[in-house]
């Protein structure tokens, strides 16, 4: 048989086999209709039997493609790129081309010319500490980082730094001189969750007793945790001592007596620690859960138990 014919054959055939796929189910569903009708008629442990056993054969040829897998590309933030150039940019200069900082800018932005600080200012123009505060990607592959510079006096200024990253954004180059810009406005803050007032008590007592042991080295660590929960103290102990200035809660549970086994609570403390060198406001944010008539730790925020512990 010739090679055109076994073709024309082929493609007579494929309109008969696809009608002879979608009669056979076809009759499936007519089949499945039936016994879903006849165990209704026979009462509710039949339908529930057919129900079970109805084909599924319709759903499984309508859909012959896998589904797709998506993942999202997330673009890699080039802020620390254009912190280190900034830095190393302010703390150049022109008149100095072949210092380590001069070369390094040039080698990051090699189209960008150097500043020239008066010699007479010396350490006065040269920035103590240089952060990207803000991204924002333009384009694709082109981003705006905003970078602050503090200096000795006090005084801060903020540059926006054009910023190229490739496709893949594994490589990044400053595509022009950055900008001085004013800062970021401060936003309002929102308002707290932890508005109920904790007395002193069991409360404050267990999250003193566990913030001296976790910042002092004053006891074990241990003791004030929740069953299954793990936390080691911060080591070496950064201050000599620890108290409790006022504990705030979302739950109303907080501020009375310790509540049946079982009940959390969150809790936000305010606390002053204090070292050889002053005296220091610090702030937690800890869930508690009530066992056995006293208050245990069972997560502390951005801690390890948040992490590894109960939740």
């Amino acid at each position: 048989m010739s090679p055109g014919k076994q073709a024309s054959e082929r493609e007579a055939g494929a309109p008969m086999a696809a009608g002879a796929r979608l009669e056979s189910m076809r009759r499936r569903v007519r089949l499945s209709r039936l016994v879903v009708l006849s165990a209704i008629a026979a009462g509710p442990v039949a339908l529930c039997v057919a129900v079970a056993s109805a084909p599924t054969t319709v759903q499984a040829a309508t859909s012959s493609k896998p589904a797709a897998v998506r993942n999202a590309a997330v673009a890699a933030d080039p802020g620390g790129y254009a912190q280190l150039f900034v830095s190393v940019w302010l703390r150049s200069s022109a008149d100095d081309a072949t210092s380590a900082q001069a070369r390094l800018a040039q080698s990051m932005a090699p189209d960008i010319e150097l500043p020239a600080p008066d010699p007479a200012a010396g350490a006065q123009s040269k920035p103590e500490s240089v952060t990207a505060v803000r991204s924002a990607q333009r384009e694709s592959g082109t981003w705006s980082v905003t970078v602050a510079a503090q200096y000795a006096d006090g005084s801060v200024r903020y540059y926006a730094v054009p910023v190229a990253a490739d496709p893949a954004a594994t490589s990044f180059t400053v595509t022009g001189a950055p900008g001085v810009v004013a800062g970021p406005a401060r936003t309002e803050a929102p308002k707290s969750s932890y508005g109920v007032t904790v007395p002193e008590g069991d409360l404050s007592s267990a999250v003193g007793e566990f913030l001296a042991a976790y910042l002092t080295g004053a006891g074990e660590v241990d003791r004030y945790l929740a069953p299954g929960v793990r936390m080691s103290a911060v080591s070496p102990a950064p201050y000599t001592t620890v108290s409790v200035q006022q504990v705030s809660a979302v739950e109303e549970a907080a501020a009375g007596q310790v509540p049946a086994d079982g009940t959390k609570v969150r809790v936000l403390v305010q606390v002053e620690a204090r070292d050889s060198g002053g005296r220091w406001p610090l702030g937690y944010e800890l869930t508690l859960k009530a066992r056995s008539g006293r208050w245990e730790v069972a997560a502390l925020e951005s801690g390890t138990a948040r992490d590894g512990g109960a939740r």
